[in-house]
């Protein structure tokens, strides 16, 4: 009687573990060649043993098929995806819930206490809260197989390529192979060194670019790049905070008792973790750190809006588990916004794209929460009554959620301070185009510019708004290409007068010159 199982097509069959492992340590090396040579110009491999790894592939490949999917042998020359896929986190990233007060602090400490019936062996790992954007980085057998943006939780973007040009993310984990767990998901935050922020910040003015508002979004930003080249251009580093999914495998490995044992472990395989943790034992020693580092935030290398405070024992943490959003074992302390005093040197008047004419304070220069800042909005003429301040006046600035700049108010005036102050007048007229201000409506407290069809500001607001990612987004028509389009510095070009121009104008090549 004949054998009628079907016979299994190449694309279906199991692929076994060794093969597996073998192909996956070939795609990683392949891959970082790969990024080294057309992202790094500076290939690190010969022209023949890459081509040896690239041939190796291709007979697995050849064998078991289903490897081809997302293999760099299918990559064609140095083209890079330029979308972002969604992958799965193989477990949720999850959020943390704030503190905002050392009363709150206590109360969460003595809650977890009472949780876990007061036990003996409970410690607290503190650590600085780094204000960046998280990421999970897969590793296979010690490859770098995978690394994506936290997203909603449960997916994220794939951003694979972009991570590879990060220095200090290894491609392959240090150490003894033997060591290395079959797979583990490694959580930690991407950041812009402090120093490096500022450098980056002088370059985008020195090209004519526009600043970034802080840290956070620059390292974003930047990792989000289509082109990994930009990627790796910027100074990004990252620091490791936890792990996801962790599967040992066969690997020689000593147990995990605590979260403490885990950064050691990580910080062994050359994952880099904060300078800056520690173990505390007692609450009033968690005070301490929150209460020190709310002094000296800014003496550390990244920017930091709080302390992440931890139980360290992994058993315990089991014990508390997590509600749907954040677990119930740790917990960030959040520092109110840095306030600081700046002059209030002039309050001018912008026209946005819809015709609104909102006021705006213009500032003596002034580091606050990670970024120089000269101007902040102040929406309206009934705000600036309301806030009370006056041109000329010191006032006290803060970044409303560590972003937007905000005029708090008046300082309090030195006794030798004897500069002049004037009220401010909100005008009756366009500063732009010089049509009179009116509401929109009876009863508005917004005046705007009804000249819609021909006033510079707004055809420039809207220029630039076809431009942007809720636009069409076009690369490279922001602020400053919207204003050289509507405003040219050069006599004999005709500016643009409306958005409709924008799609009858004559481009070149990417390869030729004007």
């Amino acid at each position: 009687m004949g054998d009628d199982r079907p016979v299994s097509e190449p694309s279906m069959v199991e692929v076994p573990a060794q093969v597996r492992r073998r192909w996956t340590a070939l795609a990683a090396q392949v891959e970082a060649d790969q990024i080294a040579y057309y992202v790094h110009d500076a290939p690190p491999s010969s022209d023949a043993e890459y081509d040896a790894r690239v041939r190796q592939m291709q007979e697995l490949e050849s064998a078991y098929p289903v490897l081809r999917e997302g293999s760099p042998t299918q990559r064609v020359g140095g083209t890079f995806s330029t979308e972002f896929d969604s992958v799965e986190h193989i477990e949720r990233m999850l959020s943390l819930d704030n503190v905002f007060s050392p009363e709150e602090l206590t109360a969460w400490g003595e809650r977890v206490r009472r949780d876990l019936e007061s036990p003996d062996d409970l410690h607290w790992l503190c650590e600085l809260k780094i204000d960046g954007l998280a990421i999970a980085l897969l590793y296979e057998d010690g490859h770098l197989v995978r690394a994506a943006t936290r997203g909603d939780g449960r997916t994220g973007d794939d951003v694979t390529l972009n991570v590879r040009t990060i220095g200090s993310i290894p491609a392959r984990l240090s150490g003894d192979p033997a060591t290395h767990p079959r797979r583990i998901e490694v959580r930690g935050e991407v950041f812009f060194p402090v120093t490096d922020f500022d450098r980056l910040n002088a370059e985008q003015e020195a090209a004519g670019l526009p600043r970034f508002v802080n840290a956070r979004n620059a390292a974003a930003g930047s990792l989000r790049q289509k082109d990994p080249r930009i990627t790796a251009s910027r100074p990004l580093t990252m620091y490791a905070h936890g792990v996801g999914a962790l599967d040992w495998g066969d690997a020689e490995h000593a147990p995990l008792l605590r979260q403490s044992d885990l950064y050691s472990l990580l910080k062994g395989w050359s994952v880099p973790t904060s300078p800056h943790w520690t173990v505390k034992a007692e609450l009033a020693e968690v005070q301490q750190m929150v209460a020190y580092y709310g002094e000296h935030r800014h003496d550390v290398e990244h920017e930091m809006d709080g302390i992440v405070v931890k139980v360290d024992e992994f058993a315990l943490q089991g014990r508390l588990g997590a509600t749907s959003r954040a677990p119930r074992w740790a917990i960030a302390y959040k520092y109110p916004p840095e306030e600081v005093n700046t002059r209030l040197l002039d309050i001018k008047v912008g026209i946005g794209r819809t015709g609104r004419a909102t006021p705006y304070a213009v500032m003596e220069p002034v580091f606050v929460s990670g970024s120089t800042v000269r101007q902040a909005t102040l929406h309206n003429q009934e705000v600036v009554v309301a806030k009370g301040v006056r041109i000329g006046d010191m006032v006290v600035l803060r970044k409303a959620g560590d972003v937007i700049p905000e005029v708090v108010g008046p300082a309090p005036a030195a006794p030798d301070d004897t500069v002049p102050r004037r009220a401010f007048v909100m005008p009756v007229a366009c500063p732009e185009c010089g049509t009179a201000l009116r509401p929109m409506r009876e009863g508005d407290i917004d005046l705007r510019c009804p000249n819609a069809r021909t006033c510079p500001a707004q055809v420039r607001g809207r220029v630039e708004h076809i431009g942007s990612r809720g636009g069409l987004d076009i690369e490279a028509l922001g602020e400053v290409t919207a204003a050289a389009l509507t405003q040219p510095e050069v006599p004999s070009t005709p500016p643009l007068v409306n958005e409709a121009a924008l799609f009858a104008l004559v481009g070149y090549p990417a390869d030729a010159s004007p």
